[in-house]
């Protein structure tokens, strides 16, 4: 253990998908970066896979809502995978647990990546049955079909009659 965490791989180098300009697919690299660590009240998650959303794509075009820098990478917002490293005062996860979520959600959380690391409330416990690339396609999907309804809730009542 080192400084208080409980982790699973040593290494210090992971890789993330980046760009440096807007375009096609063709602008995606793989690099080698500083594997993340987390701070108090952070996890670390080893993602097992990431959700492709229309914001991605947009994005990656320069089109998208978030309004991204090409040299500061895209959002890529949901992962599903596994803690492998947990901060001090964590209470939430365990080391080995399966979970998902929209890490830093709406700032850019770089999911394509072999880790990542946020707070551990931006994360659910993964009970289910899903698999990862299940429960890694759920969070903006199901977050963008939760609050559609109660955004126009109001709206969709009738009109009364006198």
């Amino acid at each position: 253990m080192e400084s208080g965490l409980a982790t699973l791989d040593a290494r210090r180098l992971m890789r993330r998908v980046v760009l440096h300009e807007y375009g096609g697919p063709e602008v995606l690299a793989v690099e080698e970066v500083d594997k993340p660590v987390p701070i108090p009240t952070e996890v670390q998650v080893r993602v097992h896979a990431a959700g492709v959303n229309p914001v991605d794509f947009k994005t990656r075009a320069g089109k998208g809502w978030l309004g991204c820098s090409a040299r500061h990478g895209l959002p890529w917002l949901d992962v599903s995978g596994v803690v492998t490293a947990v901060g001090v005062g964590v209470t939430r996860f365990k080391f080995g647990e399966e979970v998902f979520g929209m890490p830093w959600f709406p700032r850019q959380a770089a999911a394509y990546s072999e880790y990542v690391t946020a707070p551990s409330r931006h994360f659910a416990p993964s009970h289910t049955p899903y698999q990862h690339e299940e429960a890694a396609a759920l969070p903006l999907a199901g977050l963008t079909a939760w609050h559609r309804p109660s955004s126009t809730r109001s709206s969709s009542r009738a009109a009364p009659t006198s």
